[in-house]
């Protein structure tokens, strides 16, 4: 049933539960299953678990698929699905019930429960108390499960590429539960018959699964099936040590795209956290590919640190050709209702990319200079337009009205201009024009945010500014 693992070739998987959006830690298990795979030339397989029906979603299938996607993680096999191997996890059942390594298990919920309780309360462990274990007389209207026999004694050795040796003593775990009364599968048997059946030869996952493997490799052992390679990764933790949440700032893949990261900037990011080269901190996926190794990840957990992402970022958005962001940039730029010409995008981008650390930010940031009419921060006006300006203004537009060329350093000849006919410092004009055209306090240098809004449209917020003027000046007296 298994394929044959002697070929050498590595094959890893990554095998999300679709009950609800990828999430940090399953993203980042699944870039190294793939970084594995593509660092080996070997083959990334993808399966959805999907047998909790209770909880799994066809919507929570398409954001897994949507977040792989846009974090650039294909998949040479898959997606496949555990609800259509159901006649696989049937056929396993059936041997292990044939060879005595398994057997049917009547006890109600109710029972189990009043066995539980007796444990805790007579200081035991809470595990099954075996009265079915070599029942031999089996009842046909009575539903039961089907339990793993789990043996009586010895240890189970874990020889784990990132934990190194771990042993476990059977008496700790279980005759678990393999075949539910509806027949559908338990994860750590389902995951033992697709694992051996796709061949998988590396299981990479979250050291949450640890205790899971004794159990695993004694069904493993119990099917005749060889043993993959396990190696377990350390936990992401938020800033405060405790389990990665959303309270950390860690929200699904699909959130960060929503927000504006870029995929790359968020891969890096992912890998850092457990993984590392050196002092190296920026890696393009090419690198990571050439670079990435099992024994480069870490023993410690990883700490989440929104600022880093966040940094990495801005780091990628000033590393992005004007036109790859233009193109990134379009779904942003519809929530802002903007829609401006190419040749105009691609100068405002120059003026942004530096000071912006999302795509987000930055398509907020450039808003002003495609809306019609600005509207003035209310602080900003009280402060900088002031009835004294409209002189300033007055000359300045004239003097812009008649250059032969609208670029920046004809419009910073214009200031300098009326600067000095009138003796006062740049700073005393700049920022009052500033607000004029931003309608804020703060932008990218004036010079460049003109020549970005063009002549007619300087021209026109200038004109906008002193009716503002000359209305507060009309008010005054």
């Amino acid at each position: 049933m298994g394929k044959d693992m002697g070929a050498g070739k590595v094959i890893t998987r990554f095998a999300p539960s679709p009950t609800g959006y990828l999430h940090i830690g399953g993203a980042r298990t699944a870039l190294f299953n793939w970084l594995y795979a593509r660092h080996t030339e070997g083959t990334f397989i993808l399966r959805i678990e999907d047998t909790d029906r209770a909880r799994s979603t066809e919507a929570s299938i398409q954001a897994i698929l949507d977040a792989m996607k846009w974090l650039g993680l294909d998949w040479d096999e898959g997606p496949y699905y555990q609800t259509q191997r159901m006649d696989l996890y049937r056929e396993a059942a059936q041997k292990l019930l044939e060879t005595g390594w398994a057997y049917r298990c009547y006890c109600t919920p109710e029972e189990l429960e009043e066995k539980r309780k007796r444990a805790l309360k007579e200081g035991r462990k809470p595990k099954y108390d075996g009265t079915c274990r070599n029942r031999t007389d089996f009842p046909e209207d009575q539903p039961y499960v089907l339990r793993f026999k789990c043996p009586e004694e010895g240890t189970v050795v874990v020889e784990d590429l990132v934990k190194g040796t771990v042993q476990f003593d059977v008496k700790e775990l279980d005759d678990l539960v393999i075949m539910r009364t509806d027949g559908i599968p338990t994860y750590n048997f389902a995951v033992v018959v697709d694992d051996a059946s796709m061949g998988i030869t590396h299981i990479i996952r979250g050291d949450d699964h640890l205790n899971n493997t004794p159990r695993q490799i004694l069904i493993y052992q119990a099917l005749g099936y060889p043993l993959p390679k396990f190696a377990h990764v350390p936990m992401i933790l938020g800033q405060d040590h405790k389990r990665l949440s959303k309270r950390h700032g860690a929200v699904s893949v699909l959130a960060y795209r929503d927000e504006g990261y870029l995929p790359q900037a968020l891969t890096n990011y992912l890998v850092r956290l457990g993984w590392s080269h050196g002092d190296q901190e920026i890696f393009s996926l090419e690198e990571l590919i050439d670079l990435f190794t099992l024994e480069g990840i870490g023993k410690s957990a990883g700490v989440f640190n929104p600022e880093k992402l966040l940094w990495l970022n801005a780091h990628y958005i000033r590393a992005s050709s004007d036109e790859a962001l233009a193109e990134a940039l379009k779904p942003f730029l519809d929530a802002e209702g903007i829609a401006p010409p190419r040749e105009r995008l691609l100068m405002a981008i120059k003026t942004l990319k530096e000071r912006s650390r999302t795509l987000k930010e930055m398509a907020e940031g450039m808003r002003f200079y495609f809306v019609d009419k600005i509207e003035y921060e209310p602080k900003a006006a009280k402060k900088f337009l002031k009835a004294a300006m409209l002189p300033y203004f007055s000359q300045l537009t004239d003097c812009l009205s008649a250059l032969k060329t609208f670029d920046e350093p004809n419009v910073e000849a214009c200031f300098k201009k009326v600067t000095e006919d009138n003796q006062i410092k740049l700073g005393k004009i700049a920022q009052p024009v500033r607000v004029a055209l931003t309608g804020k306090t703060v932008s990218p240098g004036i010079f460049e945010v003109m020549e970005v809004l063009g002549r007619e449209k300087t021209i026109a917020r200038l004109q906008e500014a002193m009716e503002y003027l000359s209305d507060k000046a009309s008010q005054a007296t």
